[in-house]
């Protein structure tokens, strides 16, 4: 009985290595491994995506503000390729997508310099819609890589 007890658990402990070893060898399959690093992709197109809340009746004071604030201030910067705007009716949403020449130049630009622009926006945002605070909100922030 010992016997059969002693050989059940060495059966058990067998199974659970060839276990971990058959997944061990299928993990070292994984695409993420392979993928390069993001550092090489320093000189490619990427594009800077933005959504914000832009409420039915806010549209055309953001379109506007968009067109004579970041529009002249975007065109200036090194790098800049172009961007598309657009809105969801449904979800009152706007999705900015902005191009740029590689991830280098648009990172290069100093935070502070972006933020006075932003402030202009505001303001200018604020004066159109008569309120106090700025209207739309920023629900997202991210960036995109050009495949192909």
């Amino acid at each position: 009985m010992k016997l059969n007890l002693n050989l059940k658990r060495k059966f058990q402990r067998f199974c659970l290595i060839l276990i971990c070893l058959i997944t061990l060898i299928f993990q070292s399959d994984i695409p993420n491994l392979k993928a390069l690093p993001m550092k090489n992709y320093h000189d490619e197109i990427v594009i800077e995506e933005l959504r914000l809340k832009v409420p039915a009746d806010g549209k055309a004071a953001w379109l506007k503000a968009e067109k004579e604030i970041w529009d002249p201030w975007l065109s200036s910067q090194d790098g800049f390729l172009g961007r598309q705007l657009f809105w969801d009716k449904e979800k009152e949403e706007a999705l900015i997508l902005v191009n740029w020449k590689s991830k280098k130049l648009w990172k290069s630009i100093p935070m502070s310099e972006v933020n006075i622009v932003q402030e202009k926006f505001e303001d200018n945002v604020k004066n159109a819609l008569n309120v106090s605070k700025n209207p739309f909100e920023l629900i997202y922030e991210g960036e995109l890589d050009k495949q192909g």
